[in-house]
């Protein structure tokens, strides 16, 4: 009876430590999903990010916008030098890095919690559904903007000023470009706090973006995983795809974001419904379109080096981590 009484405590007790021990782990894994997922975007942004400036440029300099791609980098060079292509990318990093770490964190953590509500309903696989992803891409992707959209106002900024030598003389000196904390100031300055929250209703309608990427590549990738192994390979192509059918949905609002997130403290302090009806009206349907090439190229581009980048990090780090707790045993 003693023996029997032993055993139960014993299991109770294994139960409680047991408890935090598999909270703890779960938190460990979040943040290596987080930190992967911030070093994954890091490097796609930095391979990509002339492409961006293209999109940028193209999004929010309205009709002076009809040249080609290329025609339009060669204008770029040609008035701001190669620098130009790159104006801004100190924010952007910046702001890629904790984007994806607080994306990637919620993301796993409203995962991790689905995945245990359908272990105690009983359910055969603890895999999300259709639905589940949607609602941990939408929990992440909202709790995302509302944290970053100040350095994305900055970026966007920063990667659409207009060089002044456009108005100079010629053989005059160019303006230096500005820094991001010049920029950030000038803008608390000249324009309040409330102007770092820009563009944020089109923002978070935008959070439908990742909902319908990583609902793509979460579907597929379990399709996938059904036959075979995952490897970074079928990350970098499932990324893409998924990456190509959001953002060729949601270019509109993308192009309405980058207007709100340039409207100086003289313009109009337009609302998302009327920066839509004021687009459609000068410059018609084609230019909630602008940029989209470069755009698309680039979204899919960095989405897909972003999926591949991830996974290889995460195991990386979770190898690591299991090499620091083998030197402790």
């Amino acid at each position: 009876m003693a023996s029997a009484q032993k055993t139960t405590t014993e299991k109770l007790a294994e139960s409680t430590q047991s408890a935090p021990s598999s909270a703890v782990a779960q938190q460990s894994d979040n943040v290596a999903h987080a930190l992967a997922g911030a070093g994954g975007g890091l490097l796609s942004m930095a391979l990509t990010y002339p492409l961006i400036t293209l999109s940028t440029r193209a999004q929010v300099e309205s009709k002076r916008a009809s040249s080609s791609t290329l025609a339009a980098a060669r204008r770029i060079i040609k008035r701001e030098g190669v620098a130009g292509l790159y104006a801004g990318l100190d924010s952007a990093l910046f702001g890629i890095s904790v984007t994806n770490f607080v994306y990637y964190y919620w993301y796993e953590w409203t995962r991790a919690f689905f995945e245990k509500a359908a272990l105690k309903a009983g359910r055969a696989s603890k895999k999300l559904t259709t639905v589940e992803s949607m609602l941990a891409g939408a929990l992440a992707g909202s709790a995302t903007v509302l944290i970053t959209n100040p350095i994305w106002v900055i970026n966007t900024r920063m990667t659409a000023r207009k060089s002044e030598s456009d108005d100079a003389l010629p053989g005059a000196p160019k303006a230096k470009a500005p820094s991001t904390l010049g920029t950030l100031l000038a803008l608390l300055r000249e324009e309040g706090p409330a102007r770092l929250f820009a563009g944020v209703m089109p923002a978070l309608v935008l959070v439908i973006n990742p909902i319908l990427q990583y609902t793509v590549f979460e579907q597929l990738k379990n399709s996938l995983e059904k036959r075979r192994r995952v490897t970074p390979t079928d990350a970098f192509y499932l990324g893409a795809l998924g990456k190509l059918l959001a953002t060729s949905i949601t270019y509109p609002y993308i192009t309405v974001k980058s207007r709100m997130h340039v409207a100086g403290k003289d313009g109009p302090k337009e609302s998302m419904l009327t920066t839509f009806r004021r687009i459609i009206n000068e410059e018609g349907y084609s230019g909630l379109y602008g940029g989209i090439g470069p755009k698309v190229t680039q979204s899919v581009i960095t989405a897909a080096f972003l999926f591949a980048f991830k996974d290889a990090l995460y195991a990386y780090t979770i190898s690591a981590r299991r090499k620091i707790a083998a030197k402790k045993l």
